[in-house]
C-alpha cells in the first residue's frame, strides 16, 4: 500500500497525468454511450467530467496539477471549433439562400437566450453580479467570459454556465425536440441543428454532430453566429440600457 501511495504521488504530479486521465476517462464513457445507442443521458462529456472531478477530489490532487497535462486538450479545441467549417463549406450553396433567415433566427435565439436568464435571475433576486453572469450563458465558455467582464459580471462564473447550459442542452435537446414535433428527417435536422448551437454552443454542437451531419453542420453555424453576435450586441446593449 505504501508504495501504491508513493507511485500515485509520482504520476499524479507528472504533466502527462492529466492528459492521460482526461483521454482514459472519455473513451470509457464514449464506449458505454455507443452501447447505450447514444442516449442523451449518457454524454460523454457530462460522464467525463463526474469522473475525472470525483477523482481529483477523493484523492486531493490539486486542479493546477491535473491542467498541466491537460492543457493541450485545451489548445486544441481551438482548431476543433474551425473544423465545423468544413460541413459549412459544404453547404454554402444552401446558406447562400437562406441568409437571412438563419441570422434572425440567430438574432431571436440569441435574444431570447440571454432575455429569458435575465428575467430568471432578476424573478429569483439573485445579486446583480450572478444575474449579468448568467447572460452570455449560451456563448461558448471563453467568448462568455470576457462578455461577463465586460458588462459587470463574473468571468469564472460565467464559463460555469456555459458549461452547464450545453450539457443541459446536450441532454435535453433530443427530448424536447421530440415534443415539440421537429421532425428527425430531411430539413428538420438542420433545424434541431441550429436550435442546439444556438442555445447550447459548442457541447450541443458536438451532440448535434455525432447524430447527424447536417444538424451538426447548423449547430456549428448557430455557434459561430451566436459567437460575433453576443460579443459585438451584449456589451453594446447593456452600455446602453
Amino acid at each position: 500500500m505504501p508504495r501504491f501511495v508513493e507511485l500515485w504521488v509520482y504520476l499524479s504530479a507528472t504533466p502527462l497525468f492529466g492528459l492521460s486521465a482526461t483521454l482514459v476517462v472519455y473513451v470509457l464513457a464514449q464506449s458505454v454511450y455507443a452501447r447505450l445507442d447514444q442516449a442523451p443521458w449518457a454524454n460523454p462529456v457530462l460522464w467525463t467530467v463526474v469522473v475525472l472531478a470525483a477523482g481529483l477530489t477523493a484523492t486531493g490532487v490539486p486542479y493546477p496539477s491535473y491542467f498541466a497535462g491537460a492543457q493541450f486538450i485545451h489548445f486544441l479545441l481551438g482548431p476543433a471549433v474551425v473544423a465545423l467549417a468544413w460541413p459549412l463549406w459544404l453547404r454554402r450553396h444552401a446558406l447562400r439562400l437562406r441568409w437571412g433567415r438563419l441570422l434572425l433566427a440567430a438574432l431571436a435565439g440569441g435574444s431570447a437566450a440571454s432575455g429569458s436568464a435575465l428575467l430568471l435571475a432578476w424573478a429569483l433576486g439573485l445579486p446583480t453580479e450572478v444575474m449579468l453572469s448568467l447572460v452570455p450563458k449560451s456563448v461558448t465558455a471563453p467568448v462568455a467570459m470576457g462578455i461577463a467582464e465586460k458588462i459587470g459580471g463574473i468571468p469564472a462564473l460565467a464559463a460555469v454556465f456555459a458549461v452547464m447550459t450545453g450539457l443541459v442542452g446536450a441532454l435535453a435537446g433530443k427530448y424536447l425536440f421530440d415534443a415539440l414535433r421537429i421532425p428527425s428527417q430531411g430539413t428538420g435536422w438542420a433545424a434541431r441543428g441550429f436550435a442546439l448551437g444556438t442555445a447550447a454552443h459548442g457541447i450541443g454542437a458536438a451532440r448535434a454532430m455525432q447524430v447527424n451531419s447536417d444538424a451538426g453542420a447548423y449547430a456549428g453555424l448557430a455557434l459561430g453566429l451566436q459567437v460575433v453576435l453576443a460579443s459585438l450586441l451584449m456589451p453594446l446593449a447593456f452600455k446602453l440600457f
